[in-house]
């Protein structure tokens, strides 16, 4: 797993032993990015998920000004220090570790782009998308990214923001969200 491009591009992560981590496919990562890429530069990024660092961290190489990266679990953490010393963004990051919701339960941040890639298996995605939205810290023109088995469904309609696409690639599938300008700021 790398980098794919940007400041810290073809700087190889490290990524954990075993299966309790499933990093996203290159290939998708890069469909991924490529959908947002103009709506990084400058960017606030929560990776919640964070596993290795590498959606949050690929948005700090292409741009991105900051990202929080939060895991449940201690050696995820350490896994993402270490990828963030590699790809020499430490300044530009903080790792938490905290199950998702206890972190969304006292999250007083607001971020641009919000990275979802839980594990698979368990109802963590529409838990997320759901407090997400309840607290409101999302930024206006904001883009929550959840990333899916194909067959698993979630929320169309959620408050505040838009489904606006899902793509699909192989197994998996991309929901983008978007939180719509207010008519106040318009």
């Amino acid at each position: 797993m790398r980098v794919i491009t940007g400041k810290a591009r073809g700087v190889l992560l490290k990524t954990p032993e075993g299966m309790a981590t499933r990093p996203t496919a290159d290939r998708v990562k890069e469909a991924l990015f490529s959908i947002i890429q103009f709506d990084l530069p400058g960017a606030v990024v929560l990776d919640l998920f964070a596993g290795t660092g590498q959606l949050g961290i690929e948005a700090l190489s292409r741009g991105a000004k900051r990202g929080v990266f939060i895991d449940k679990s201690e050696d995820a953490c350490k896994i993402v220090r270490e990828n963030l010393r590699r790809t020499k963004f430490e300044q530009d990051a903080t790792v938490i570790r905290a199950d998702h919701l206890e972190y969304l339960r006292r999250c007083k941040e607001s971020f641009d782009i919000i990275f979802l890639d839980p594990p698979y298996a368990e109802v963590f995605l529409e838990n997320s998308l759901k407090m997400i939205t309840e607290i409101d810290i999302l930024r206006y023109g904001g883009i929550i990214v959840a990333e899916r088995p194909l067959g698993k469904e979630i929320p169309c309609d959620l408050p505040g923001v838009i489904r606006s696409k899902d793509y699909k690639y192989g197994k998996t599938v991309l929901t983008i969200y978007r939180k719509e300008q207010s008519s106040a700021m318009v």
